[in-house]
């Protein structure tokens, strides 16, 4: 399975973890283009494949497709290398920061360079947008198939448009799609929900249990620290890590609610600040962990709450990744699979609404957010060159704003 080396996939998902700015559908349009449309390392349906199913598990989505690639490249130490070099660069800049704000108690002032970044990040959602929402839609597929998959991808891009929780949205999507798409293909018999191929044993339901059971066990013994000690920060974020679904917005009610309100270990304006820090450093949000880390315990503070809340996306990913090809070889699990996939486009199209309206405010955000997409659909300049080209104009622009 694995075509490739570990230094391959370090070059990449180190790269996207330096300049992976806009958020989870950003990162995930990055590395579309780069390891699918650039790379060809895996094929689009597989890629999209591994996307829908990623939606349906916890922890940040954006860093466990990087392991999942990672891991189609290059094996276990892919997987390994592809989640620690995305990640490294944003917990170490946070770090940074978070000393920077511990000894003058500011932050640092990047807003010029973001105003250029966020409109160009739009683009790059795009140009992801349209590649794999033709791949979706099964374009060879027979129509009432296509009209199918499409009034699905609709439907889930509203309602999470309009605030139906994100997780709820792709299951009820996969599961009423898996229906109609059964349907119009005939119905036929349920066969087993894993087909494999001869000679190989059946793959037991227990390899399933260490997801669950790590989330349990991770709530349990969180819920029982009663002090700040790197042992009680490092298993609330290894509780986050392992529940955490949806935006950064869910990651802000659970600091909020723990480390604010029950714990005491964060005021509401250290909060503020974290939140912050995520915005403006690229790679997953997630690493606000490590700012907090540092506030609340120094240096091995960053380094267990970062390593805490990343761990069990490791998990979730090696205990995935072997299972979505075997779903395709059931017709009722693939239809289902095919049903997420178009859910999971919706999703991306709703965000990118969803940011459009929350970037492009003022001309120079649309000029940026135009000449960018103009780039990505009509050039195809990678998506790297996109970034650093918008964050150039935002300097500039900015100023005439």
């Amino acid at each position: 399975m694995a075509t490739g080396t570990v230094a391959d996939v370090v070059k990449l998902c180190g790269k996207l973890g330096i300049i992976g700015f806009g958020g989870p559908a950003a990162h995930i349009a990055m590395l579309e283009d780069e390891a699918v449309n650039r790379r060809k390392w895996l094929s689009r349906e597989h890629f999209l494949d591994l996307v829908g199913a990623t939606n349906l598990i916890p922890g940040p989505n954006s860093t466990e497709m990087m392991i999942h690639v990672g891991y189609q490249r290059a094996g276990w130490p892919g997987l390994l290398a592809a989640g620690i070099s995305f990640v490294l660069p944003a917990v170490l800049l946070s770090t940074l920061i978070a000393r920077i704000y511990v000894e003058f108690g500011a932050l640092p002032a990047v807003q010029p360079f973001l105003a250029g970044v966020k409109p160009a990040v739009l683009a790059v959602i795009l140009g992801a947008l349209w590649r794999l929402g033709k791949t979706a839609s099964k374009p060879a597929a027979a129509g009432q198939t296509r009209i199918a998959l499409g009034i699905i991808g609709i439907a889930v891009a509203v309602a999470v448009y309009l605030g139906v929780p994100v997780i709820w949205s792709l299951i009820a999507g996969g599961l009423l799609g898996m229906l109609a798409l059964r349907a119009i293909s005939g119905w036929g018999a349920a066969p087993a929900l894993f087909a494999l191929p001869e000679g190989r044993p059946e793959l037991p339901w227990a390899d399933l249990l260490p997801a669950p059971s790590l989330k349990w066990a991770a709530l349990i013994l969180a819920a029982a620290a009663p002090a700040l000690t790197l042992g009680a920060l490092g298993l609330f974020f290894l509780k986050v890590g392992s529940v955490l679904y949806g935006s950064g917005y869910v990651l802000v009610a659970f600091l909020e609610g723990d480390l604010v309100h029950e714990y005491g270990w964060l005021t509401q304006q250290q909060l503020l600040d974290a939140i912050a820090i995520g915005q403006f450093t690229p790679g997953p949000v997630l690493s606000t962990a490590a700012f907090i880390g540092y506030v609340l315990a120094g240096v091995p503070g960053a380094a267990v709450s970062a390593a805490a809340i990343f761990a069990p996306s490791f998990v979730f990913v090696a205990i995935l990744n072997p299972i979505v090809p075997r779903l395709r070889s059931s017709a009722w699990m693939a239809a289902f699979l095919d049903a997420v996939n178009v859910s999971a486009v919706g999703l991306m199209a709703a965000v990118l609404v969803r940011l459009t309206g929350d970037i492009v405010t003022a001309w120079p955000a649309a000029v940026i957010a135009l000449l960018a997409a103009a780039a990505v659909l009509r050039w195809r300049v990678t998506s790297a060159w996109v970034v650093i080209g918008g964050a150039l104009l935002g300097w500039p622009l900015s100023l005439l704003g």
